[in-house]
């Protein structure tokens, strides 16, 4: 093993550590970095590399692909070409000449920090006890009494090469030092070996901590504030769940966005304190947090208890003001070169006693936003209970916001997949035909709610799809009001709102007329006719409420239209779900919500209906074994070919996925070709 495998190993095992804790840095926030010798393929000679976090990476996931690789050399070198702080963006496309073979991860801002810091490791790290000292009004005078000459102030600097040089400037003259507080970011630490330098990054992470808690004045936030407190978790869920759409509406007014509500009780006693309105309008502190959550929240300004009708009209015409301040604030900044403004609409949703909803271009993008407000809460208390809050100024956080190198790096990340930012809800989810459709609908960039009679099989399909950044799972009986609303509610509350429904839940009950009971009827209308029509129902309140539009699908059948025996409750149940979708199209289209229908015939593999007996009724009324049913319904078809889950899948996501925005009304044959179940 060469010392450069021994060093990358240690760096990457420290990193993980390191960004494993919240309390040591926020999610892909922060950066670590290593120097040491390698052979050159080329000379054979020693080289002096650095390996460094690259670009968007996260400390706590992070693996050897993930670092930048350069050659010190020709990394210290730069100093010579440097123009100055003013063209200091230049600096950022000379990294690619100090690459050593094909580099790694595409370096970061921070590079120069790691770079030119006299130092084998280094660290640097966004922890909410470091931020609330480089956030206090007074912090470089609570620095020297918190950590003595061990670690030094650095005033702020945007991040980038003129920063490496101050840092490694303070360093050369502070021998003494660990590390340093940088004003209104973070904090960065070295050490001589891996070990020394984790260290001291937890010795000043630790430190403040304490510092805070022992010097802190009790209640930084003010008096809880009477009608502002939390309500009861049930009663706060329920209103969280009825005003997340109408939320999701104005947060999407721009383009669309995922949500994710929190009502943690770090959330929800800032905003029951006296304190909570002006600070949140001095907006959040380090970079990585406003770039996340924007400048500031929007904030209702009403107690917990106000009327709900009362809150959606206030929350109306507070985003009215919150869009006009947004472009205001861009006006007042941008210059000629700046990037167009990216959107007016809050990131950020804060409800007096409910809680905070998030957004983002995706569940994690949104996840993360609110993880990365509760940091700026701690930031603010922190720095409140000792100080002042006071976070860097307006037209700071602009150029971080609007930086032509943060544009460049949005303008890298991968285009949307076609369902990008919609959130679906599928009926019947855990097997068969509802199961392809959920994986069909996540591998097309769409969040999944995997709703299903059978809770084991919900769970396992919600975690073969990733996990709740992906798919939730709920438990639901169509043929129940209150379980479908409370799938809803669970729905809006895990992903802001519901865009797409397939209603797929169904059984089959396979026999002659006069075997056909009336409990046999009513069980299959009730779960399908009646069960179609109450989800539907509910996503049109949830859509209608959005402002967004939106599908929903019905998955009918062939024998919607044709007429087969022994199959009377069944076939005339689908012929009413067949309806209901013309007659929802005809009347949802003045919101937007387009209504369509897949018509499958004789799915057998993978089929959850067919497997609980359905396959075994029909094979004996054809006469032949079950295992030839199949094969069956294929031979009896146009095109002899048998229809799979998957193949339904497809004919919903043709449906959803773009192409067809124009189409509503329509059911679309998946049956491989039964003449007699032609479309007229």
């Amino acid at each position: 093993m060469t010392e450069g495998t021994d060093t990358v190993k240690a760096l990457i095992e420290r990193s993980n550590r390191l960004g494993s804790d919240p309390k040591n840095t926020n999610y892909a926030g922060g950066n670590t970095s290593a120097k040491g010798i390698e052979t050159d393929p080329v000379t054979g000679e020693d080289v002096e590399l650095l390996w460094v976090k690259g670009s968007g990476g996260d400390l706590g996931t992070l693996s050897e692909p993930g670092l930048a690789v350069l050659r010190l050399d020709r990394l210290r070198a730069l100093t010579g070409m440097y123009p100055g702080v003013e063209r200091e963006d230049e600096m950022v496309a000379a990294f690619d000449y100090c690459l050593h073979g094909k580099g790694g991860a595409a370096p970061s801002i921070d590079t120069a920090m790691h770079g030119l810091v006299d130092a084998a490791h280094i660290d640097h790290l966004h922890p909410d006890s470091g931020i609330a000292l480089a956030c206090a009004a007074d912090g470089e005078k609570l620095t020297a009494e918190c950590f003595g000459d061990a670690v030094v102030w650095v005033p702020w600097r945007r991040p980038g090469f003129q920063l490496g040089l101050d840092i490694a400037a303070v360093k050369e003259a502070n021998p003494q030092a660990i590390g340093c507080i940088l004003g209104g970011h973070g904090i960065t630490a070295w050490g001589a070996t891996s070990a020394e330098c984790e260290a001291n990054s937890l010795h000043i992470i630790r430190t403040a901590e304490r510092f805070l808690a022992e010097r802190g004045r009790p209640e930084p936030f003010g008096p809880v504030v009477p009608g502002f407190e939390p309500l009861p978790q049930d009663e706060r869920r329920a209103r969280a769940a009825e005003l997340a759409p109408h939320i999701r509406a104005l947060a999407s007014a721009d383009r669309p966005q995922v949500g994710h509500f929190t009502d943690t009780n770090v959330v929800l006693d800032f905003l029951s304190r006296a304190e909570h309105p002006r600070l949140a309008a001095l907006g959040t502190s380090c970079p990585d947090h406003f770039l996340r959550t924007k400048v500031r929240p929007l904030v209702v300004d009403l107690p917990a208890t106000a009327p709900i009708e009362e809150v959606i009209a206030r929350l109306g015409e507070l985003h009215g003001e919150y869009r006009a301040d947004y472009a205001a604030y861009y006006d007042r900044h941008a210059t000629p070169d700046s990037p167009p403004m990216r959107g007016a609409d809050p990131a950020i949703v804060l409800v007096p006693g409910v809680g905070m909803f998030s957004f983002g271009r995706d569940k994690q993008t949104a996840r993360v936003a609110g993880e990365f407000y509760v940091n700026a809460i701690n930031v603010m208390r922190g720095a409140e209970a000792v100080s002042a809050y006071a976070p860097i100024e307006e037209s700071e956080k602009f150029r971080i916001e609007y930086w032509a190198l943060e544009e460049a790096k949005l303008a890298r990340m991968p285009k949307p997949k076609p369902l990008a930012t919609r959130v679906a809800l599928v009926t019947g989810a855990g097997s068969g035909i509802g199961k392809a459709i959920a994986h069909r609908l996540v591998a097309e960039g769409a969040c999944v709610v995997v709703a299903d009679l059978n809770t084991q099989n919900a769970e396992a399909v919600a975690a073969e799809l990733g996990g709740p950044d992906k798919a939730v799972a709920v438990t639901v009986d169509v043929t129940s009001e209150d379980q479908i609303s409370a799938a809803f509610a669970a729905a809006v509350l895990a992903f802001g709102g519901v865009d797409l429904v397939v209603n797929n839940a169904g059984i089959s009950i396979s026999k002659p007329l006069l075997e056909t009971t009336a409990r046999d009827w009513d069980l299959q209308h009730d779960i399908m006719a009646r069960g179609s029509f109450l989800v539907s129902r509910e996503a049109a309140r949830v859509m209608a409420a959005q402002k967004l539009g939106g599908d929903i699908v019905y998955i009918a059948s062939k024998n919607a239209v044709f007429a087969g025996p022994n199959n009377i409750a069944y076939s005339a149940t689908k012929a009413d779900q067949a309806h209901q979708v013309r007659l929802l199209a005809a009347e949802l289209g003045e919101h937007g919500i387009r209504v369509n229908g897949v018509n499958p015939d004789g799915v057998v593999r993978g089929s959850g209906i067919f497997a609980a007996g359905w396959g075994a009724q029909r094979a004996a009324t054809y006469g032949i074994p079950e295992e030839k049913l199949g094969e069956f319904y294929a031979q009896r078809t146009i095109l002899k070919r048998e229809v799979l889950p998957e193949h339904v899948a497809n004919a919903v996501f043709a449906l959803v996925g773009g192409d067809l925005t124009h189409t509503t009304g329509l059911h679309i044959p998946v049956d491989a070709g039964v003449a007699a179940a032609f479309l007229r």
